[in-house]
């Protein structure tokens, strides 16, 4: 059985756990999300996430057992720096993890320290909000080169014939100076070519993303990337797979165009 893998957008800070205050903003991303494990077919043993939030000199995966919390964001309320999402770690899926990128002559270590942060527990808390599901985070690289991330990602496509469900979280627009109305334009400019390029595979797919920046509206979508480049390690370990795109909005907090998506079949083949 092998598993798709998936990029997603997180959303911001601790969200669900603010659904109140957001009054509906996040319905239709939240339905999706809650829809994963269905879409996905079958469970699997462990999720590995690659957040946008951690970046590293080298890629790092997290190996401690039982994580703790990072509350990496500001000016939500105070009852958000105080949430709990209690998933399990997996030290056995962090040494396959190094492994596999040593044995692609990637340098990787692990970091017994490091928590969960809103990347992984934002989306997490609403797929598998009985926290039951064993979840390893890995870094970025710093430089946030796109060729790299997308050989990270083959040098992980093992592991989805071993049970393990590969996620990318970041945000397919990310321009927090452009929300809402602002970034109408350039989001929905963006997301067109995210969905023309990822309509490819293999190595045209590959090529496209390695060329982002060329894209309409490249630097006002990402103007750091680290957002959009869990897409590549998503991609990476699904090179030659067919992507599904698994939630579109074209009014996010008032008119962002914003996008999940798939790479592969569901693990029951739909």
């Amino acid at each position: 059985m092998r598993f798709p893998t998936y990029f997603i957008s997180h959303g911001g800070g601790p969200w669900p756990w603010m659904l109140d205050e957001w009054q509906g903003a996040y319905d239709q991303l939240a339905a999706a999300l809650r829809h994963m494990p269905q879409d996905t077919g079958a469970a699997p043993q462990a999720v590995l996430m690659v957040s946008a939030h951690w970046e590293a000199p080298e890629f790092t995966v997290q190996s401690h057992p039982a994580p703790g919390m990072i509350y990496d964001y500001g000016g939500f309320p105070e009852h958000t720096y105080h949430i709990r999402y209690p998933a399990s770690g997996s030290p056995a899926l962090a040494q396959r993890v190094q492994h596999l990128l040593q044995a692609a002559g990637i340098a990787a270590r692990q970091d017994a320290e490091r928590g969960f942060d809103h990347g992984m527990y934002a989306p997490m808390a609403v797929i598998y909000p009985e926290a039951d599901m064993p979840t390893v985070q890995l870094s970025l690289k710093r430089g946030l080169d796109p060729q790299t991330h997308l050989a990270m990602g083959r040098a992980l496509a093992p592991l989805r014939d071993e049970g393990m469900l590969i996620v990318g979280s970041g945000l397919s627009y990310h321009n927090l100076r452009a929300f809402g109305p602002a970034g109408k334009q350039p989001s929905a400019a963006f997301d067109a070519w995210l969905s023309e390029s990822l309509a490819n595979t293999g190595a045209v797919r590959s090529a496209a993303l390695e060329r982002w920046q060329q894209a309409p509206s490249a630097r006002q979508a990402h103007p750091r990337e680290e957002h959009l480049l869990p897409l590549m390690v998503a991609v990476g370990a699904a090179e030659d797979d067919a992507a599904l795109r698994t939630y579109h909005q074209d009014d996010f907090f008032g008119g962002l165009s914003v996008s999940n998506w798939r790479f592969g079949p569901a693990a029951g083949g739909a």
